[in-house]
């Protein structure tokens, strides 16, 4: 007998507005991300820039709004300076973050006349491990200043006149990390981070600034982490970055199909941490989340530490995760999560873009394709628009080892005029019954995509990713056009998202 579930649904219960930016990705120097990823002269699609015209289609297709760059770890002891000017001129150099040699032959100005052709929008980090306020500044100068002054003067020199505009910067990444190069206690980082965010906005007061959260929930500073870095930097900062990784340990099947509700969990905690800090500075202002890494990522089982990385070059192959259907399905439900957080999350970075626990792999010389990540994060980014409806799902609950009891159905929805997107997730290994309670408003789906879990082992390689993608995604449609209830039966642990039209009765 299938579970049984219902979701109050109505057009004036409103989360908020969703921000285009929620559905970003990250480009980071490590691995094939940049080298044989976004970057190949000579491949037969490679433009006159040398940058693979293949993946940049599917960058689009994906609908990635904003890309984060150049790290990630590489970016605590990365020199900008040494990636600007004429190739021939720069200097390779040994990343301590990934234990490669970096050549240096991609930097900020390649980096961001890419972005600009692809109609994204850029992230820039800067340097908060091995450098300082200088450096951050003169970077925004670089970026962002008119002619007349010594950085600015530089980029020109290199070639671009226009200044790039860059509106939204990291301020360092994962400080609170020990693996991190330059790793600081809270008070440390945030005195600095405030000092350099501080002379940045001196550079470009329209600027965003991200301060460094906690690198995951589990870290022994969290919470205390957050408040001591956010009173220091109040008054200079936008967004305080969060940072999510996700997988199934061990065969535990039902925990990993719940992580969203640890997503749920981690994301209240910060909003709670960041409004801890504005009521004892009785502050009136609010700073939003970017939660600018997260994916499914096999951290534990797969990697095995950067310590234990030989030192490489050539763009070496690290951390290419093959992703499963049962993977995109937990990427499905942690869109969900971000989706019903859309009032405190304007900033969101699957991590990462290509090769890189992606969801757009490339051969060298070779072909590029979709992982079965890249459909829901895909349909998502193309049906989410408008305005977060603030649902009330009521749903049995089933026991995991590692999050307690969790909610055996979720769900989202967005609506913008009259168009509407549903988004559903049935955790539970039988079909599940919902029912869409929308009282007063006639509620008309279409078709949407489905995505049903599957049992088998990732295979690499563009041949199994179709294939897995031919048994497990799926075009469905929705039920017939009804007004006040709506029911409909889900796939066992899938992930469907129905787009269609919510009018007043």
């Amino acid at each position: 007998m299938p579970q049984r579930a219902t979701v109050l649904l109505h057009p004036d219960f409103r989360v908020g507005q969703i921000d285009r930016r929620l559905f970003g990705s990250f480009v980071e120097h490590l691995g094939r991300a940049v080298y044989t990823g976004i970057y190949e002269p000579g491949h037969e699609t490679a433009d006159e820039h040398g940058f693979r015209r293949d993946v940049a289609d599917l960058t689009r297709e994906l609908g990635a709004t904003i890309v984060r760059y150049p790290g990630g770890n590489f970016v605590s002891n990365y020199v900008w300076e040494d990636g600007v000017g004429p190739v021939e001129d720069r200097r390779p150099f040994i990343d301590l973050a990934w234990r490669t040699i970096e050549p240096n032959t991609i930097g900020t100005d390649e980096f961001l006349q890419w972005a600009e052709r692809e109609g994204i929008e850029p992230m820039m980090a800067v340097n908060l491990g091995t450098r300082g306020v200088a450096a951050a500044a003169a970077l925004v100068e670089y970026c962002n200043g008119e002619a007349g002054s010594r950085w600015a003067d530089l980029r020109i020199a290199n070639g671009r006149e226009k200044p790039y505009g860059v509106k939204l910067w990291c301020l360092g990444n994962e400080m609170d990390g020990p693996w991190q190069i330059g790793h600081k206690d809270a008070d440390e980082y945030g005195k600095l981070a405030a000092e350099a965010g501080k002379a940045m906005r001196l550079v470009d007061q329209s600027i965003e600034l991200v301060v460094c959260g906690s690198s995951s929930m589990a870290m022994d500073t969290f919470g205390a982490w957050e408040q001591t870095v956010l009173e220091h930097t109040w008054d200079v900062v936008d967004h305080v970055s969060m940072h999510a990784y996700y997988e199934e340990m061990d065969g535990d099947r039902a925990s990993f199909l719940g992580s969203g509700t640890s997503m749920d969990r981690f994301i209240r905690r910060v909003v709670a941490s960041a409004d801890a800090v504005a009521a004892r500075r009785r502050s009136d202002k609010v700073v939003t989340l970017s939660f600018d890494e997260w994916n499914v990522w096999y951290l534990q089982s797969r990697f095995p530490g950067e310590k234990n990385l030989p030192l490489q070059r050539d763009a070496p192959r690290i951390i290419e995760d093959v992703y499963s259907a049962l993977d995109a399905v937990v990427v499905g439900d942690l869109l969900v999560t971000l989706l019903n957080h859309a009032d405190r999350i304007p900033v969101a970075c699957l991590a990462q873009l290509v090769n890189v626990i992606a969801p757009i792999m490339t051969e060298p010389g070779g072909p590029a394709w979709r992982q079965p990540t890249f459909h829901p994060f895909a349909t998502t980014a193309r049906l989410a628009r408008g305005t977060a409806l603030d649902l009330r799902v009521s749903a049995p609950t089933m026991s995991t080892t590692a999050h307690g009891d969790v909610p055996l159905v979720t769900a989202a929805a967005t609506l913008d005029g009259d168009d509407v997107a549903v988004f559903l997730v049935n955790r539970s290994a039988e079909p599940a019954e919902v029912e869409l309670s929308h009282p007063g408003v006639t509620l008309t789906l279409g078709r949407g995509v489905q995505v049903t879990a599957d049992h088998e082992p990732a295979v690499a390689g563009p041949e199994h990713a179709a294939a897995v993608a031919d048994r497990h995604v799926s075009e469905v449609d929705g039920p017939a056009s009804a007004t006040g209830s709506t029911v409909l039966t889900l796939a066992p642990e899938s992930w469907t998202a129905l787009p269609g039209t919510l009018t007043r009765a």
